[in-house]
């Protein structure tokens, strides 16, 4: 719990556009510009010039708004924007996406969302226009509309605040827009609260970075030198773990600090003055030696509306440890007083700056800015009532503008994303829905299906053909392990649903695999509903119908060969705690990419990977999904919580009847009968078997026992008594007497009768 409650602690994303802006060529992403001036204010804008003349800003997506693609992880978009508010350029710096670093082109990506260039972002703000569509990429879809709109929403963001384009301008005879007072700080002492709870609502924030987190930064910045000059040590190891607070705040204060040290500092500040704590521990210290020497700590900056502060000793105060119950120990911990003349307002964003030094030589250092965001929760605000927004203007002096076709509330892009996709793709949900219903009713009555084997074998087929055809091929819904790994560690770094929600088909089917592992295990995707799994069936189906021989696996070596799937998926899914993007690559394993999202598409080696697999399914049917398919493993783990049994055995099956497990398309059934639930597929091959009179030796032994009844019971009468028996005639007649009455009703039934 206090791991969660840490993690919802922190900041989305701390501002990064200093990272990403030496990498930024001006003349590239800003036509006409010939440079870009240092970041200002929060979140950060940089301005653009060309000459003396400022042109436009550029900023980072992910600074402004939520930007977290199907990785899980924020997509950084370098934006530039004019002056009118028109979108000039776009950069994407970094992502995660899984689509996009193995597969789909980057630059088809790119092309795609540089369709909002020239877009101008002042009428949607306004409500005037509808946001831009970009190019829609097949196969990556989610990727790029989340994308599009995190650029999209940030403009208009930007703009609505006054940041950017002098502000929305409300149209012609609208009123203009209530604004609110600013929030004050809440009255009163405050309560005494414990670290944790501090740590969950954002009281105390936090800077958590690794050594493997500096290096790779490092690499990122272009400065070869200093990416050569690694930190040495283990990766995850701690490079420094820094926590800020604003202890001026009563509560705040009186928690870390204790009472008595609380009103020491109260008596110390001066009206409108404020105090903050900063702790640390690691093997970099946030101090560093400068302020020792000359007065000033070098290595951690104050930052609020682009205004600038180093703290000086004469500022900083040592402390031994933070009261609040359940803090670490930390060796570090620092109280600054902020200056009264920078004007600190406790209740706006500021930041702190961590800056990283990397030694080059005796003389020469690399530096690279980290940064830890900090706004008070809402608790400690309060926020006045808006006054009443002035009268609208008469209707007869309203511009038609907001009449027109096409003009959209701001609400409209303001909307999330993912709801907007559910609306796009209604028709395709309603299909998949429809579909699964379908899946549902053919589950819960398989005992009347496979009593028709005809009927049950056009079902099945069609079934496949519309998981290959339309959920595959078209919708793209192939489920995968990646979106495993990405549920995992979204558990660990911060769950989200937007981002799940944000492929509302792959959403839903993976809703109704988690029911159905209660019910049927993991059969119902692997033998239903997995586009690659319905593609390896049908080909060997053709197989079979082309006479292509097919091969046995021997019991023990098919028994051995189980394991390497859940071998892979266990390295997949250890991978991921280490780098998810690692772990994403080596999902390739699975050819469900090539073969279903890109349709083959794709670098020769994938392809013919993809093809060696199918080849190998047509000697021995699922080849993939028997011994290699990493997602069938993760599915079978948890299918062992299903409280049903629906597979039904003869006490005959397996000794000495082997007829189930010769024929079982995938070798489910151990040889002594009893069916593996972690390997079948339910294809309901073997329920057919168990219901058919003519092919099950039970049924068949069964029936000819009930019939030899039957027909010793029918006893031809004396030849006197034939047509009294009879009632008509003197023909030969025949009557089944009460003994052979009692045969018929004793002999087994007809099974499932």
């Amino acid at each position: 719990m206090g791991i969660l409650l840490l993690v919802a602690a922190l900041p989305a994303s701390a501002a990064r556009l200093a990272e990403f802006l030496p990498h930024v060529v001006a003349s590239t992403i800003f036509p006409g510009a010939d440079r870009i001036g240092p970041p200002q204010g929060e979140p950060p804008l940089a301005p653009v010039y060309s000459g003396s003349r400022k042109i436009g800003h550029v900023y980072l997506n992910a600074d402004v708004t939520d930007a977290s693609g199907y990785s899980g992880k924020p997509i950084h978009i370098v934006v530039a924007i004019d002056n009118e508010g028109v979108i000039r350029g776009i950069d994407l710096v970094e992502h995660k996406e899984p689509i996009v670093l193995i597969g789909i082109p980057q630059q088809r990506v790119v092309t795609a969302i540089n369709s909002l260039v020239g877009a101008a972002m002042a009428p949607i703000a306004r409500g005037e226009a509808r946001p831009p569509q970009p190019d829609i990429v097949s196969g990556a879809t989610v990727t790029v509309l989340v994308m599009a709109d995190s650029v999209v929403r940030s403009a208009v963001r930007l703009i609505r605040s006054g940041r950017l384009a002098g502000g929305v301008v409300p149209s012609h005879g609208a009123a203009p827009a209530a604004v609110a007072p600013p929030p004050t700080l809440a009255p009163g002492p405050g309560e005494v609260r414990d670290w944790e709870s501090l740590l969950g609502d954002g009281s105390v924030r936090r800077l958590n970075l690794s050594l493997g987190d500096v290096n790779d930064a490092f690499a990122r910045s272009g400065n070869q030198a200093a990416a050569n000059r690694p930190e040495p040590g283990e990766p995850d190891e701690t490079f420094i773990d820094l926590y800020v607070a604003q202890v001026s705040v009563p509560t705040i204060g009186r928690s870390l600090l204790g009472d008595a040290a609380y009103q020491r500092l109260v008596g110390q500040l001066q009206p409108g003055q404020q105090a903050i704590l900063v702790a640390g521990t690691g093997i970099y210290s946030f101090k560093g030696s400068g302020y020792v020497r000359g007065g000033i700590f070098d290595r951690i900056e104050l930052i609020q509306d682009g205004r600038t502060l180093r703290f000086r000793d004469r500022d900083h105060t040592r402390l031994g440890d933070i009261a609040a119950d359940g803090a670490p120990r930390l060796p570090e911990i620092a109280l600054f007083t902020v200056p009264p003349d920078f004007g600190l307002d406790p209740v706006a964003t500021w930041q702190i700056q961590l800056l990283v030094q990397r030694a080059l030589s005796v003389r020469d250092k690399a530096f690279l800015p980290f940064e830890v965001s900090y706004s008070l929760p809402e608790p400690y605000l309060v926020r006045p009532a808006p006054p009443p927004a002035p009268p609208m203007a008469p209707a007869a002096t309203a511009a038609p503008a907001s009449s027109e076709a096409g003009a959209v509330p701001f609400d409209a892009v303001e909307e999330p994303l993912w709801q907007r996709i559910w609306r796009m793709k209604t028709l395709d949900i309603g299909i998949t829905v429809a579909a699964l219903l379908v899946l549902t009713g053919i589950f819960f009555f398989q005992d009347q299906l496979v009593r028709r084997p005809v009927l049950f074998n056009w079902v099945r087929k069609g079934f496949l053909l519309w998981t290959l055809l339309w959920l595959g091929w078209y919708a793209n819904a192939q489920l995968s392990v990646v979106n495993v790994i990405t549920f995992a560690n979204s558990l660990l770094t911060g769950f989200k649903w937007d981002y799940f929600l944000a492929s509302p088909l792959t959403f839903i089917l993976w809703t109704g695999v988690a029911a159905s592992l209660i019910f049927w295990g993991r059969g119902v995707f692997c033998g239903w509903l997995c586009p690659f799994g319905a593609l390896q069936e049908l080909l060997a189906n053709v197989a079979q119908k082309l006479r292509v021989p097919q091969i046995t696996v021997p019991w023990g070596l098919h028994e051995r060969l189980w394991p390497i799937k859940y071998i892979i998926f266990l390295g997949l899914l250890g991978t991921s705690f280490y780098s998810v993007a690692l772990a994403e690559q080596l999902a390739e394993v699975e050819p469900f990419k090539t073969a279903i999202i890109l349709k083959f598409m794709r670098e020769w080696q994938f392809a013919l990977y993809a093809v060696v697999l199918l080849a190998a399914g047509l000697f021995i049917e699922r080849f993939f999904c028997r011994y290699l398919c990493p997602l069938g493993a993760a599915l079978a783990i948890p299918a062992r919580m299903r409280t049903f049994e629906w597979l039904k055995r003869w006490q005959e099956c397996g000794t000495p009847c082997q007829r189930c497990a010769r024929e079982c398309p995938v070798q489910s059934i151990h040889p002594e009968g009893n069916i593996n639930p972690n390997e079948c597929i339910y294809c309901m091959h073997c329920q057919e078997l168990y219901r058919a009179e003519d092919r099950c030796p039970h049924n068949i032994q069964t029936r000819l026992k009930r019939e030899k009844q039957i027909s010793m019971s029918a006893v031809p009468l004396p030849g006197p008594h034939r047509g009294a028996a009879a009632g008509v005639g003197r023909g030969p007649k025949t009557i089944i007497t009460r003994t052979g009455q009692q045969a018929a009703a004793n002999a087994p039934p007809v099974p499932g009768s």
